[in-house]
């Protein structure tokens, strides 16, 4: 399927590896030229020499903290003009209830809620000007059934859903739209991250807790970043403008939910 997006300019935050990176992957495949964004430049730089390699697009990259306020105004002063935003940040440290105080919490809205929409704020404008938007939030399938160790995630990524819904319904009428993905266990450094907490906690190997873990997904594996790009480049398309406000789950059927 064309895409209808090729020529068009990104900002993919977070996307020198893991989630973020098989969007800007997917994105680069439908032609569309990036502004790549991480914290570590080595592993980043490497990341974009593979697109402009492999897919023969314009790749420019960003090195800085996007919940950062400087990150933040880094990022916007080279994005300028981009008809694409995808909003991704890692996500907090799993943990309990009782282990988190407010800078727990303040560190995790910077990230995971206020940094999104601190970028949706600066580009959103010229996107409507123009007449023409898409914005991707990467979140959680824990905004749809919060998991109980991924609590300040879960906290501050709902805190964003909140947040899209009112206004994707504000700015599509200008022909942005803005949308989410709910990622579920994908086959990224956040994933053997939890697996780990899993193998600490229960005193097994790491192949054992991702086994355990896997064995929870109706499909029987962890995600991969292709598949979910695939979906990302697919919101982003011009095929997708009749979609508002959503919140897709990828998450091999792991959440258990009607609707």
């Amino acid at each position: 399927m064309d895409l209808g997006i090729a020529g068009k300019r990104a900002l993919v935050c977070a996307s020198s590896k893991g989630l973020g990176k098989g969007c800007a992957m997917a994105l680069a495949e439908a032609g569309v030229h990036l502004v790549m964004n991480a914290r570590g430049g080595e592993v980043l730089e490497a990341s974009a020499e593979e697109i402009r390699t492999r897919y023969g697009v314009d790749v420019v990259t960003v090195v800085g903290d996007v919940a950062t306020q400087e990150g933040q105004a880094r990022l916007l002063e080279v994005a300028g003009d981009v008809d694409i935003l995808v909003n991704n940040a890692g996500g907090p440290p799993p943990g309990m209830w009782s282990d988190w105080g407010r800078e727990d919490f303040i560190t995790a809205l910077d990230a995971n809620m206020l940094a999104p929409i601190a970028l949706m704020t600066g580009l959103m404008p010229g996107m409507m000007d123009r007449g023409w938007g898409r914005v991707v939030n990467i979140t959680s399938q824990s905004v749809r059934a919060p998991i109980a160790v991924l609590g300040l995630s879960g906290a501050a990524r709902t805190g964003l859903t909140g947040y899209v819904a009112g206004t994707s319904r504000q700015v599509a009428g200008s022909g942005v739209t803005i949308n989410n993905l709910l990622p579920g266990l994908h086959a990224t450094d956040r994933a053997v991250s939890l697996d780990k907490g899993v193998s600490d906690a229960q005193g097994i190997s790491m192949e054992e807790a991702k086994a355990q873990r896997a064995a929870t997904i109706p499909v029987g594996r962890y995600g991969t970043i292709e598949e979910f790009g695939a979906a990302c480049a697919f919101l982003c398309s011009r095929h997708a403008g009749y979609i508002v406000g959503q919140n897709l789950l990828l998450d091999g059927g792991g959440t258990n939910l009607t609707m």
